[in-house]
């Protein structure tokens, strides 16, 4: 692979420059001092009169290799950040090679919206807008989830992952319904179609106005793409044919099935970019006038193009349909490829496929889940299977380039082209991919279809690059982009996260070990080069100076403005580490990551008839709690806690009336135990890694129930209320995040460790039980309750009564209430 030249030289090479001059002179001046005690003694030695121009040049050579060797190491090392890990990739078949999984709704940021998994894909999605209503003095046109539309209530209450969807969305003055089904056929991926209801969301608003707007829309970069607007049919709306190198030849159709239209039109136009199609169509809006000189409507342009394109071809198409609620379109997509058909699939057709896909859904909710032998009524089904179907929904199609920062290089480097398949934590939030979070989300999905989950696992693998290192947070493609603000976009080389995809991977492992197929051992074969790799990572990036320890590096010692400086890295954010961080760092949480990456790394070697003895011991080793104890348990606090410098005795303190609140120390930090509870406490018993018959573990256990700890009605919360951080902001702009807050993430973990511990012998096998009961009970109720309230999962839940706060929707791994709800572990 070629290398990027070097442009200027760094700090580090100006220094090693400097130098190498410097050893230089020094020869020469050598060279002087000799000569002049040769001439002294007056040239005894006629035949050495040449030595020190020899000496002079063979430093003057050795050093240029120096440097030159130095160069090319430090232009070596600055393309290791953005050069792809050389082993083969997980992924083996994409695209048209999956077909029944090439067509779907991969657009989580968008309301409603279809493409291909394919990096130039035509992209269709939904807009819409009541006449009349406005939000912040603009026409309310609904198009990106977006919090700020403050929308009642919206999400799937179906979604399979393959063939169909269902959805609710429920805003201000309409209540809308988007259905979605495929039909296989073809070499392209298929048909399918969309059925979108709109209804009133009370009688008042029955008779009311309400604009649909349906597009199509070209990836710029598919240059041989093709859109031709149609004449509308005695039966449709609006159609047209296009051709895009993803799909091959198109068509589609715009139909009107029910209710009266009042009015329809048509954009035919270039956009602004796919992250700007809203910005287009509010470009392409007109008042129009009606029969009567008071009767106005807001329509669209028809054709618009700039004076200054010939062409005049078009790449994004939108069709607008404005009924009198409630009112119903169909649009249906067919692939030319497919030449024989049983009909167009609409009306009878298309509710015949979506209830044969629909009933399928919930028998096999059934049988992976057994929410109705486990007694669930209907209602807490329903939110079950919505639960499940906006983790499936969510997830997405992306492809671009990452922006990334390795230690030697000056500035932010493209990461190289690349797909990624994963579900997303918000659709409103955070509508891309998280590294940590998707190994949670992963927990339920391998549940649910464990060949998508094992093709979102190796999209991720193949983001690794040469080190071994996996971007933590995905921004890939210019919708992704453009909603996260540019000092957050760049990752950098020596950041980790918590290996979550691991969970997964040991969730799956007793489905391996029961029956290996030869799919299941060419999967694992693939990414055994990419575990390894990652694993290595972990062991000489994130090492602690003690023997034995870990720790998250990449925290800022120089954050004066900062209660605690943060740990990103463990995804804990603002949770209490030690307050000045230095290398003497010991943090439990990571630790127990390895111990898990350890034993899962054998397990899978022994599979693949690899050779496991490394993984092995270094399981035993760090699984060792005679070991852990010696470095992680606190006599004072009697409980596992983190080892730094640090002092509870500070302040956040505004000096000056107009100055920035900083952190005052009032006493100096010493090497001890951050002797706070919360759930890096408790991470030895999440990760089953205390032996069942330890002594601790009652303890432990008795502190996870005590609720001036963790313990809530409503779940454990994230740090106990007698911490000095409890609730606290971190600076004058961050509230607490990780400092009390109820985490859905964090109690699954509890939840599935106590069914552990309640079922394997040991002395604490009751009480493990007991609470195991409690805990499950509390946070499935609260989870429940507070979606029958509000309609959402939420990102987490206060502690002090139980309500959902921070983004929403957020059915990442809040959803995993679902695999609590199944006790499916």
């Amino acid at each position: 692979m070629a290398r990027p030249r070097r442009t200027k030289m760094s700090s580090g090479q100006l220094a090693s420059s400097e130098h190498s001059l410097a050893v230089l002179d020094d020869a020469r001046a050598l060279c002087r001092s000799e000569r002049s005690s040769r001439d002294r003694k007056q040239k005894q030695r006629s035949g050495n009169h040449g030595w020190c121009p020899a000496l002079l040049y063979m430093i003057f050579a050795a050093v240029v290799v120096m440097a030159v060797a130095y160069f090319l190491y430090v232009g070596y090392m600055e393309t290791r950040i953005n050069t792809p890990l050389s082993a083969p990739k997980v992924v083996t078949k994409t695209g048209l090679a999956v077909p029944e999984r090439y067509w779907g709704t991969y657009r989580p940021g968008v309301y409603f919206g279809t493409r291909t998994r394919h990096p130039t894909s035509v992209v269709t999605g939904l807009m819409w807008f009541v006449p009349g209503h406005f939000q912040n003095n603009m026409l309310a046109l609904r198009h990106w989830c977006d919090q700020g539309d403050d929308l009642s209530k919206y999400g799937w209450q179906v979604h399979d992952g393959r063939n169909i969807g269902i959805q609710t969305i429920t805003d201000k003055h309409v209540i809308l319904q988007t259905n979605f089904v495929k039909r296989a056929g073809g070499q392209h991926g298929g048909d399918w179609s969309a059925r979108i209801n709109v209804f009133p969301k009370n009688k008042k608003q029955e008779g009311g106005e309400a604009s649909l707007l349906y597009y199509v829309a070209l990836d710029p970069d598919d240059e041989e793409s093709m859109l031709q607007p149609m004449v509308g049919t005695s039966h449709s709306l609006g159609s047209l044919r296009g051709i895009s190198d993803s799909v091959g030849g198109f068509r589609l159709h715009v139909l009107n099935t029910s209710g009266i239209i009042i009015h329809h039109h048509l954009l035919s136009t270039k956009h602004l970019g796919l992250h700007m199609l809203k910005e287009t169509v509010y470009k392409g809006l007109r008042v129009f006038q009606g029969k009567s000189e008071k009767d106005k409507y807001i329509g669209l342009a028809g054709e618009m193009f700039s004076h200054e394109d010939a062409d005049r071809q078009p790449d994004l198409v939108v069709y607008q349909v404005t009924g009198k609620v409630p009112f119903e379109i169909e649009v249906v997509y067919e692939s030319d490829s497919v030449t024989r058909r049983p009909g167009m699939l609409m009306g009878e057709a298309l509710t015949q496929e979506l209830n044969k896909y629909k009933e399928k859904f919930y028998g096999n909710f059934e049988s992976k889940f057994s929410m109705e032998a486990k007694g669930f009524n209907t209602e807490e089904i329903n939110f079950a299977r919505a639960a499940l179907s906006n983790m499936i929904g969510g997830i997405g199609y992306f492809y671009g380039v990452s922006k990334v920062l390795g230690e030697y290089n000056s500035d932010p480097v493209p990461y190289w082209k690349a797909p990624l398949y994963t579900a997303v934590p918000s659709r409103s939030f955070f509508p891309r991919g998280f590294l940590w979070d998707e190994g949670f989300h992963n927990l339920l999905i391998s549940k649910w279809d464990r060949e998508i989950s094992q093709d979102i696992l190796a999209h991720w693998f193949d983001l690794m690059n040469w080190d071994g290192w996996i971007p933590r947070e995905q921004i890939l493609g210019v919708e992704a982009r453009a909603r996260v603000p540019e000092e957050f976009v760049v990752q950098l080389g020596k950041n980790a996260n918590p290996p979550t995809l691991l969970l997964t991977l040991h969730s799956m492992m007793a489905g391996f070990k029961q029956e290996l197929s030869d799919d299941d051992y060419e999967y694992l074969g693939h990414l055994w080069p990419r575990l390894r790799a990652w694993y290595n990572w972990f062991n000489t990036t994130q090492l602690g100076d003690f023997p034995g320890t870990y720790r998250w590096h990449g925290r800022d010692p120089r954050a004066v403005r900062e209660l605690n400086p943060k740990t990103l890295t463990s995804g804990l954010d603002d949770y209490p580490r030690a307050s000045h961080p230095t290398a003497d760092e010991r943090h439990l949480d990571l630790r127990c990551w390895m111990t898990l990456a350890s034993g899962l790394m054998a397990d899978i070697a022994r599979l693949i008839e690899k050779d496991p003895s490394r993984f092995a011991e270094a399981y035993k080793y760090l699984s060792d709690n005679t070991v852990l104890d010696s470095l992680h348990w606190s006599y004072a606090a009697n409980g596992y806690m983190d080892y730094g410098l640090h002092t509870d005795d500070l302040e956040l303190k505004r000096l000056t009336p107009n100055s920035e609140m900083k952190r005052i120390v009032h006493t100096a930090p010493k090497l001890k135990f951050i002797d706070s509870f919360g759930y890096v406490t408790f991470f030895p018993l999440f990760l089953q890694i205390i032996d069942p018959y330890s002594a601790k573990l009652g303890k432990v256990l008795d502190d996870l129930r005590r609720p001036d700890l963790l313990w809530t009605p409503y779940g454990l919360r994230s740090l106990a209320k007698n911490s000095p951080l409890y609730n606290k902001r971190n600076t004058e702009h961050d509230p607490p995040y990780w400092r009390g807050a109820i985490w859905i993430n964090m109690n699954f973990l509890a939840v599935q460790a106590l069914h552990y511990y309640s079922n394997i012998d040991g002395p604490h096998r009751e009480l493990a039980t007991e609470i195991y009961t409690s805990l499950r009970q509390n946070v499935i109720n609260n989870v429940m309750k507070e979606y029958k309230r509000t309609g959402y999962l939420w990102e987490h839940y206060n502690d002090k009564n139980g309500r959902g706060e921070g983004c929403r929707p957020f059915t990442g791994w809040t959803a995993l209430v679902v695999l609590m709800m199944g006790e499916t572990f």
